[in-house]
């Protein structure tokens, strides 16, 4: 039996290629790069646990044709298993919280999903999207993906995410940073990148209001020092996927460093980013300010700035919310 040459959407998942952000890295005179996560069949870094999730519960009689999936998601990886879960030909069913972007709703919708859109609550609470997710599974008998927990999401960067940036970096990759959502992306692709270099350094960069820079700086959970606009990171609890995750740096992104970072990338590199890119990109560029020159720096470029048309890139809500496009990197900096 021949190998097909040609594949589904399916396998169009990763690889995907690492960018210099040329401003950031004149600034701070090191290499400051980016995966292109966007290019990414779903649009953003959420398809590789959407199919690292799926391909394991395949693989262990979980997920049978016929299945239906369901998970509760701030939207990204809501749309990267609507896509995948498609392809392989399972129904999806979202939950998601009403307070996200109205263009990340419209498109699961659009996409084919059966959304079902709850009030923003904290983990604890039985009201909270992925609790409403798991009940409704245990209702319904559906596969629940349960991202957060899943360690089949650390396994999918462990097995992709790192080896790509080893390869294409030439294993001249000094430090890696992220934000935590799950933490999947930061765990997983830590793993790889500390098995082949124990020296590399691994970097949380922590909105404002979330609880990972706590735990990793402190040993601790207690965090109250405001909040962030970024759509999809800012974890207050230590998932399965962080279990165990030691980290060498964590930073806190003020929202408007990211935001300026995200609009001068914009109109100086051509690319198009949201905020949690820019949370990502604002721990690199501290990184690199802090331990100076020659490094080669790795962060992720979740996904692009469509879905957030209707805030981040709105003159209204921006200075409903204090924020200032027009502000440089340099006068936040300082």
């Amino acid at each position: 039996m021949t190998t097909p040459r040609y594949h589904g959407v399916e396998a169009h998942v990763g690889r995907t290629p690492l960018i210099r952000l040329r401003r950031l890295s004149e600034l701070t005179r090191c290499e400051i790069l980016g995966k292109a996560e966007w290019m990414n069949p779903g649009g953003s870094v959420k398809d590789r646990a959407a199919l690292g999730i799926i391909a394991d519960a395949e693989a262990s009689g979980r997920l049978r044709p016929g299945s239906t999936i369901i998970e509760g998601t701030a939207g990204n990886t809501g749309i990267g298993l609507t896509i995948l879960g498609h392809a392989k030909g399972y129904p999806v069913v979202i939950v998601i919280p009403e307070n996200q972007s109205p263009e990340k709703i419209t498109l699961l919708r659009t996409l084919g999903a059966e959304v079902r859109t709850v009030p923003e609550a904290p983990y604890k609470n039985p009201a909270n999207y992925n609790r409403v997710a798991q009940r409704l599974a245990e209702e319904n008998g559906w596969f629940w993906a349960n991202q957060f927990d899943n360690t089949a999401n650390r396994q999918a960067h462990h097995r992709t995410t790192g080896p790509e940036i080893w390869e294409q970096t030439q294993g001249e990759v000094t430090a890696f940073v992220a934000a935590v959502g799950t933490g999947g992306t930061l765990a997983g692709t830590t793993a790889y990148l500390k098995e082949r270099n124990p020296r590399i350094h691994a970097v949380c960069a922590d909105p404002y209001g979330a609880a990972m820079w706590s735990w990793f700086t402190r040993g601790n959970l207690d965090t109250n020092d405001g909040d962030s606009y970024a759509e999809g990171i800012g974890q207050m609890r230590v998932t399965k996927n962080l279990e165990g995750l030691t980290v060498d740096q964590a930073y806190r992104i003020e929202d408007q460093l990211a935001l300026s970072i995200v609009y001068q990338l914009l109109r100086e590199e051509g690319l198009f980013l949201g905020l949690s890119s820019g949370i990502n990109l604002g721990g690199a560029l501290r990184l690199a300010l802090e331990r100076g020159p020659g490094q080669t720096i790795v962060t992720i470029l979740c996904d692009s700035g469509h879905k957030y048309q209707s805030k981040l890139f709105n003159p209204d809500w921006l200075a409903a919310h204090g924020l200032d496009p027009s502000r440089t990197i340099e006068s936040v900096l300082d």
